[in-house]
């Protein structure tokens, strides 16, 4: 399977996944404030990792799409959720090319489609006991329990590494928190409940963990780089957002390490400014820093590194099944995450 293939079948998934969560959303009021707006993120499209994972996971192990498809909706409205309250969070101002749900509404509504949303995934998470059964239906739904938890401590620890100014950080530091708010939900999870499914149960989830790990890190730290360096018009969010927005990114960990004494001062006396007051320019100069002290090409080889043991992980415990087109959509995602440009 070739790059355009694997994108082709992202959209194919997501596609489904976007009916499924229209399906979710009742029609009700008040739409103004709250129903009419619960479909704005997915209908904005996005990459679809999360319901693609899952879904091609569930039918390498042999189930059908049908079978998984109320788990991936679960997880693309969670993800959808998550990103309204992160762009409050970091202040944001675009999100897919438009303005933040809290730049066009405001935080407040925000704040509460996004809660609803939460809500909401419960829905098809309870519709998989008729589709599943009920033990297979609570595996699923703890699955689902952990993801949310880890995802706030992962959170927790990043906005509360900005409220400190913390620049004392190591990369170890920085791998545990994407574990965290990353990888658990964006990977790991999608991976274990969709074998789950298409296994009726039989695997063992926790043998796909390093493998979700180290396909969620190689994703984080591109995304990261992209970020900093990739083009407004495809990556879709403001470039240099996290460095104005003060994300402890690999970047930025490696360049407080390698600066010198008055440019780590620099850097934190930026970092210790509000957000909204922090000069575009002085970010720049930080990305001027990231680029000579050779950060950005660190980064990306860690991302390529990492990428290649998620690859050593899935033919470890894909390699037996059967060849089919969902397993090599699945091998072929783990090498475009390094080469993506978006």
């Amino acid at each position: 399977m070739d790059t355009a293939q694997m994108k082709q079948k992202l959209v194919d998934y997501g596609t489904e996944t976007l009916l499924g969560i229209h399906a979710f959303i009742p029609e009700k009021e008040p739409k103004q404030y709250l129903y009419g707006l619960l479909s704005d993120y997915p209908n904005r499209g996005g990459k679809g990792f999360r319901p693609g994972l899952c879904i091609a996971s569930c039918k390498a192990f042999g189930g059908k799409l049908q079978e998984a498809k109320f788990s991936a909706i679960a997880l693309e409205m969670l993800h959808n959720a998550f990103l309204i309250h992160d762009d409050v969070e970091d202040e944001s101002f675009y999100r897919r090319k438009k303005p933040t749900m809290h730049e066009a509404t405001s935080r407040a509504i925000a704040i509460n489609v996004g809660d609803m949303l939460n809500a909401l995934s419960l829905s098809p998470l309870w519709r998989n006991r008729d589709l599943l059964g009920e033990k297979l239906s609570q595996r699923i739904f703890l699955e689902i329990q952990h993801l949310i938890t880890e995802s706030a401590e992962g959170q927790a620890l990043e906005l509360g590494w900005r409220k400190d100014n913390r620049c004392d950080l190591t990369e170890t530091d920085y791998l545990r928190m994407i574990l965290k708010k990353t990888c658990w939900y964006t990977c790991i999870h999608p991976i274990r409940i969709g074998a789950l499914i298409g296994s009726k149960g039989a695997v063992k989830p926790d043998d796909f963990n390093r493998l979700g790990y180290f396909m969620g890190a190689a994703f984080q730290i591109q995304d990261d780089v992209l970020n900093l360096v990739g083009e407004e018009t495809s990556y879709g969010k403001e470039i240099g957002g996290d460095i104005m927005e003060g994300k402890r990114t690999l970047m930025l960990i490696h360049l407080l390490e390698k600066c010198s004494a008055s440019e780590r001062r620099f850097i934190k006396g930026f970092l210790n400014i509000p957000i909204l007051d922090r000069n575009l320019a002085e970010a720049k100069t930080i990305l001027d820093f990231m680029h000579s002290y050779g950060s950005i090409t660190y980064a990306k080889s860690t991302s390529r590194y990492l990428a290649g043991a998620a690859l050593k992980e899935f033919y470890t415990h894909f390699s037996h099944l059967e060849d089919s087109e969902d397993k090599a959509f699945l091998e072929r995602i783990i090498l475009y995450m390094i080469n993506r440009d978006y």
